[in-house]
């Protein structure tokens, strides 16, 4: 039986390992070098790295590849157009992280309705407060969501059990729905701005100064999109300047933040270092699952799920 070179990372060894179908020769790595070295070879790739930069070029060198498999739900810095013309089909991790990251997002809205950053800074002090520090309530207030992917269609099923009023900004016109034409005019409405689309040029830097002087001056930005979606600087001169309440930030460009940048010592940015999807205990449970499922999908000749659209990105 003619086998086919499966590269793929160590982490994932012990979930998949004993579980690969006879068909499948599997080749692991734990370092980009070794990553580099086996490429050629393959003909199924998992090459997820932490570093985007060295993850790029072990995609580059592997030319052979047919099929890329990749935990992150985000492939923004994935030659896509080199995989393109190569023909290579990419499978992403969509909805992999969408639980954890959309009761992040409530999570996010609640600490920043509540105060309770303030709570906690009082408990660390022995302080017993005689009033809360916050009193927004999420019922009744108005949300604007942008990006409806799984995790957006998440955050919108778990703020409406809040009595949250969501308006959703996609292609297709609906009720409570606004189109990308349509979304800038009606910024000021909203005491919430939630950010959940994906990284690419269409979005990159939407929400720049001009955006942050049109929402309201108490309303709150929340980003679990990248942080390439926002013109930072501005929304830095917005926060300081009290134009802007707060922003809950699980992105930031660069990242990590460097210790000197300005967002750190904002006391209205609470920022979450990208720990949204890291904030459970099941996302190389999921994701091995659904390989092994696509695996048998690919020996058949049926589509893997779920394909990133390589011309979109997304």
């Amino acid at each position: 039986m003619t086998k086919t070179v499966t590269v793929l990372s160590g982490l994932i060894r012990p979930l998949v390992e004993n579980r690969l179908p006879d068909w499948v020769e599997p080749r692991f790595f734990l370092s980009k070098d070794e990553a580099m070295a086996l490429a050629p070879e393959a003909e199924i790739g998992w090459f997820d790295m932490y570093d985007k930069k060295d993850m790029a070029a072990v995609i580059t060198g592997a030319t052979n590849l047919k099929w890329l498999n990749s935990i992150y739900a985000g492939v923004d810095g994935m030659p896509l157009d080199l995989l393109a013309r190569r023909g290579t089909v990419v499978t992403n991790g969509a909805g992999i992280n969408a639980i954890t990251i959309a009761e992040y997002v409530v999570m996010g809205m609640l600490t920043i309705a509540k105060g309770y950053r303030e709570v906690v800074r009082a408990q660390d002090r022995r302080e017993w407060l005689t009033d809360s520090p916050g009193k927004i309530e999420l019922f009744g207030s108005k949300a604007l969501l942008l990006g409806y992917g799984a995790i957006g269609k998440l955050v919108e099923e778990r703020l409406r059990a809040f009595a949250v009023d969501v308006t959703i900004v996609r292609r297709s016109p609906g009720k409570d729905t606004l189109t990308p034409d349509q979304w800038r005019e009606r910024l000021g409405e909203f005491d919430w701005v939630i950010l959940a689309v994906p990284a690419t040029p269409e979005t990159d830097g939407m929400i720049g100064a001009a955006e942050l002087a049109a929402m309201k001056p108490t309303a709150t930005l929340v980003n679990i999109a990248r942080g390439s979606v926002v013109d930072q600087d501005a929304l830095v001169a917005a926060l300081d300047q009290k134009r802007l309440g707060a922003a809950f930030l699980d992105v930031t460009t660069p990242e990590p933040l460097p210790e000197d940048d300005p967002l750190w010592s904002l006391d209205n940015a609470h920022i979450t270092m990208h720990l949204s999807g890291r904030a459970q205990d099941k996302m190389f449970v999921r994701s091995a699952e659904r390989f092994l499922e696509n695996l048998d999908r690919w020996k058949t000749g049926e589509d893997v799920t779920p394909q990133v659209n390589l011309t979109l990105g997304y």
